[in-house]
């Protein structure tokens, strides 16, 4: 066993979590859950597997991560954080166990690739493959920048590497799911957008740059990408990734996730944005008015 931690959010997840915590354990056994209610076998497979849990009202995914980050009982040296429908691949497993302790003191975080399968299907194109995130990193080093949307973890200093070996983002529930999944994330996704143009909050937050690391170069795309014309928007990204960055090549499932997830969410979050413009126009209280009467969300916190 190396020593590392592993942080995991759940919510119903009976599907997925003795399929992650048993890839986890090849490597340690020190696995901390914050859950935000579940109602089904969650709990009781997590607790049968040696996972320490607490509870957390569900705020956003940045809330809950700082809080596991905090209130963890583990004080190992290195940390890392994996979604309860995501796994570690034996082969990742393996480099863990042998790198991890030969690592030198300057490096504090760790990339490692993340896999997305969609209906069974490894989803390899449209700059879907290999995403590079920061998911390992050393203890006091680093905190989940505060964003209601795309939160990445935010060394405060040090040097980073990256491991060879892959996690696998493997969601096994319908598509009636994902899709009242992704229309829920649309209103972040509507306030990440919105925080671009309006600046409701100040926080830490990863530096946009195009030459710099995955969430660095991710972060400057989509400041750019808040700038172009709303519904034109979802057009250009679906074409640039199925076409230009040849997603067709992913089949009949490619062809779904492509859409569903390049064009269709990107389409309602912008009629997302239509609407709040509509309602209550573009004045900045406005809008923070509207969304705390409409969603309960204060978004100068």
């Amino acid at each position: 066993m190396q020593d590392i931690s592993v942080i995991i959010l759940t919510f119903n997840e009976e599907k997925h979590i003795k399929r992650c915590i048993e890839s986890l354990l090849l490597f340690t056994d020190k696995i901390f859950i914050v859950d935000s209610g579940s109602t089904d076998k969650t709990i009781q497979i997590a607790e049968s597997l040696g996972a320490k849990i607490t509870f957390q009202p569900w705020v956003n995914h940045a809330v809950q991560i700082n809080f596991a980050i905090q209130n963890t009982p583990f004080k190992t040296e290195w940390y890392m954080r994996i979604d309860a429908d995501e796994y570690v691949l034996p082969e990742l497993a393996e480099e863990i166990k042998n790198e991890l302790i030969k690592i030198p003191n300057t490096i504090n975080g760790i990339y490692i690739k993340r896999r997305v399968f969609f209906m069974n299907r490894w989803i390899k194109h449209g700059a879907y493959y290999p995403i590079w995130l920061l998911r390992i990193w050393r203890h006091g080093m680093a905190t989940c920048e505060q964003r209601w949307m795309d939160e990445h973890i935010k060394l405060f200093s040090g040097l980073t590497m990256q491991f060879k070996n892959d996690f696998v983002d493997h969601n096994l529930n319908n598509l009636t799911w994902w899709t009242q999944k992704h229309n829920i994330y649309a209103i972040n996704e509507v306030i990440d957008l919105l925080n671009i143009k309006y600046d409701f909050r100040n926080f830490e937050s990863v530096e946009p740059n195009f030459f710099g690391s995955q969430e660095q170069r991710t972060r400057f795309l989509k400041v750019k990408y808040a700038s172009i014309p709303l519904f034109i928007r979802p057009i250009i990204y679906f074409l640039y990734r199925y076409i230009f960055r040849l997603g067709f090549l992913d089949g009949k499932q490619g062809f779904i996730w492509h859409f569903l997830q390049g064009f269709w969410y990107r389409f309602l979050v912008d009629a997302k944005v239509y609407e709040v413009y509509h309602r209550v126009g573009r004045d900045k209280k406005a809008i923070e008015n509207f969304f705390k009467e409409e969603f309960n969300k204060d978004l100068t916190k």
